[in-house]
């Protein structure tokens, strides 16, 4: 660890961030919903499914092979059962959520390690809306207006 993590406080920091989130009652519920996907195998075997059968047909565009009605039809009514197994559907809203809390702090600690300060709400706005600084909060080498 480098010596300017070992002399600070930014360890111990982190570690309070980390305990506030496993200790807040939204992700506790989130994870609830991941663990109850992760335990049914029939919902599993549904999105991983629903999954090979989208890049399948993803593939098949990029080849430029024309898809069928009828194969767009199966793709469909297999995705739209998916969306109908509760289990599925929470799983997938927490991946979202827990996905977009992970950028939503990414950004405001690649900004702050960028600008030297807290950044403010509107330029985390603007920096995942793709503003100036490229759209994830940096890390583009900090060049542009951010650096």
């Amino acid at each position: 660890m480098s010596t300017l993590l070992e002399k600070t406080t930014i360890v111990s920091k982190t570690k309070e961030l980390c305990a506030q989130i496993a200790e807040d009652e939204q992700f506790i519920k989130l994870q609830a919903d991941v663990e109850r996907f992760l335990a049914d195998d029939s919902a599993k075997l549904q999105y991983q499914s629903v999954h090979e059968k989208g890049e399948e047909l993803h593939q098949k565009q990029q080849a430029n092979v024309e898809l069928g009605a009828a194969e767009i039809k199966a793709f469909e009514d297999t995705r739209d059962a998916l969306f109908d197994n509760k289990v599925a559907a929470d799983f997938m809203d927490a991946q979202r959520t827990l996905e977009g809390i992970q950028k939503q702090i990414g950004s405001y600690v690649s900004m702050t390690l960028e600008l030297g300060r807290v950044p403010t709400d509107e330029e985390i706005e603007e920096s995942n809306s793709g503003g100036c600084c490229g759209g994830g909060g940096g890390g583009g080498g900090g060049e542009g207006c951010c650096g």
